[in-house]
């Protein structure tokens, strides 16, 4: 399939510091991506690059054959949805309102039937006259995701396959919402979306992905399938811990993480 989102030799700095080093990437229509890495990697600065939120110092980011840089805000909204990891709403915004903002321009009427569908797959329907600042952290997590959802089908039903973009999107949910949000992007990504997500639990990265892109000190340390980068060794390397790996019936990894001594000890 084509490609959705490329990233191009991705630099950035801050200061002295370099955030990201040399990073390229390339995402196709109906592929999931997981980033995973240490704190500090760079995988909140990549996705921000690739959602045109930053600029890089070099490399050049290209959505749908096309300089990101090149996309008017409305423009740009229409052909990638992003939820970011940290989104502070004080104002009493109802779930359904909260929602509906990711219609843009359409109205309520237009827009409903979006909305009704988008709140019942996140099990936010009977919240949806709550003021957002009363819900818990997980629900408001959810509800902006619900609201990023249809900012995504209303994009897409104008544009074709869209980008969405996932950064730590589980980090306030429980386990069955984790696995809830997991699906939902997957079913996205079915439809032909490209879904890129930074996900710090490896074993659901693993499940939400097909494809592992692993960030270490700035830069691309591997980019494979599941069964290629999740080994014992790469674990060590990256995250400095010693682990397990086991596979299920059908060949999927999954990790049983260890010690830090353990990974210390010499080999």
């Amino acid at each position: 399939m084509s490609a959705v989102i490329e990233a191009l030799a991705l630099s950035k700095r801050a200061g002295r510091a370099t955030l990201l080093d040399g990073v390229g990437l390339t995402v196709a229509a109906g592929e999931m991506v997981a980033i995973i890495g240490p704190n500090g990697a760079g995988k909140s600065t990549l996705l921000r690059l690739l959602s045109g939120d930053l600029r890089p110092n070099e490399g050049e980011v290209r959505l749908k054959q096309r300089d990101i840089s090149s996309y008017a805000p409305r423009e740009l909204a229409a052909r990638r949805a992003m939820l970011s990891q940290h989104i502070n709403v004080t104002f009493p915004f109802t779930v359904e309102e909260i929602v509906l903002m990711g219609a843009g321009e359409r109205s309520a009427r237009e827009a409903g039937s979006l909305v009704d569908a988008t709140l019942d797959e996140v099990g936010l329907t009977h919240f949806r006259e709550r003021q957002l600042p009363t819900l818990s952290g997980g629900e408001q997590q959810r509800a902006h995701f619900a609201r990023v959802l249809v900012q995504l089908a209303c994009g897409e039903a104008e544009h074709g396959s869209g980008l969405l973009l996932l950064d730590e999107p589980t980090s306030s949910l429980d386990l069955r919402h984790q696995i809830d949000l997991v699906e939902a992007a997957r079913r996205r990504a079915a439809g032909g979306t490209a879904v890129i997500a930074i996900l710090h639990d490896l074993n659901l990265a693993i499940r939400f992905a097909d494809r592992l892109v692993v960030l270490a000190g700035g830069k691309l340390a591997a980019d494979g399938s599941r069964a290629d980068v999740v080994t014992r060794e790469t674990i060590r390397d990256i995250f400095e811990i010693d682990a397990v790996v086991h596979r299920n019936d059908d060949g999927v990894p999954y990790v049983l993480p260890q010690s830090m001594r353990a990974a210390a000890a010499p080999r």
